[in-house]
């Protein structure tokens, strides 16, 4: 077998990201031929095709898919090992990688990391807002603010609280209809919520809040496209009673209440990085003040 390189197994690992060339072009900030020959000298070296081609873009062969994982790691542990390298353990500086779930990292914890940076102006947030867990072990993330407890070990955890979820309306698409009260007056209203089945959406349903997929008059999968929806008055529909109470939003349906257990989790071994210690701590002491 042939010596490979870094650089075609990041091509590699973009071209079955992003399902064609020139995504993978695109991420990598490099012309699309280079992807290509990136991609013909990694599997000449290894002795096997990755891909098939097709009008359609790039499909990855068996063989291609058994290695995703493998150059997925590989990729992260370059990533974490720039942030490593970013500044010295003792210095408030380089960068802190934070994951989030999409309504908590837009619209909770810009206004935390605000006053972070102006304490610390060389520090640097790579924020990821999204809804899937990222693995704090394998260290997609230094720092993850998490909605379940965590059951990994080699964690450093800190209980925040419970987020309160609550149906809200905005005064504008209540002006004139009488506000509901209970499930059942919710008939004729415009509800808002997911596209798909998913365990938030079981969770809600649980909770005293029986609706289906097949009532909702405005979908999105985002829960953040979901928080703006009720906001610009197209229905009703289930956010953090927080923001509901600092947007001026309207809580219907006293009755119903979700509470979502909060967490600020990092790798026990990163909470000696002056930098990563920092972030955990105010997250968690903005967090509290969050919740009140």
């Amino acid at each position: 077998m042939s010596e490979v390189d870094w650089e075609q197994q990041r091509a590699f690992l973009a071209v079955l990201e992003t399902g064609s060339l020139s995504g993978a072009a695109r991420r990598l900030n490099v012309a699309q031929p280079t992807v290509r020959t990136r991609i013909f000298a990694l599997e000449a070296a290894l002795g096997t095709a990755l891909f098939t081609r097709s009008p359609g873009g790039l499909t990855p062969t068996e063989r291609g898919m058994a290695l995703h994982e493998h150059a997925r790691a590989m990729a992260l542990a370059s990533d974490a090992f720039v942030r490593t390298a970013s500044a010295a353990p003792d210095e408030v500086a380089g960068t802190v990688r934070i994951t989030a779930s999409e309504v908590i990292a837009v619209e909770v914890l810009p206004a935390i990391l605000r006053a972070v940076q102006r304490e610390h102006p060389r520090l640097v947030i790579a924020l990821s807002p999204s809804n899937r867990n990222e693995d704090v072990l394998r260290r997609e993330a230094d720092v993850a603010v998490r909605m379940v407890p965590p059951k990994q070990e080699a964690l450093v955890a800190r209980r925040i609280g419970a987020v309160n979820l609550g149906v809200h309306a905005h005064p504008d698409y209540l002006a004139g209809r009488p506000l509901p009260t209970r499930f059942e007056e919710l008939a004729g209203h415009r509800l808002i919520g997911p596209e798909r089945d998913s365990a938030m959406l079981r969770q809600v349903q649980e909770a005293n809040f029986p609706v289906r997929i097949a009532d909702f008059s405005f979908r999105a999968e985002s829960d953040h496209a979901q928080l703006a929806a009720i906001r610009a008055g197209l229905g009703i529909g289930v956010c953090q009673v927080p923001i509901g109470v600092r947007d001026g939003l309207v809580r219907l349906l006293p009755d119903f209440e979700l509470p979502l257990e909060t967490w600020v989790v990092c790798h026990e071994d990163l909470r000696g990085l002056a930098r990563v210690r920092t972030v955990f701590d105010a997250l968690v002491n903005g967090l509290r003040a969050y919740l009140g």
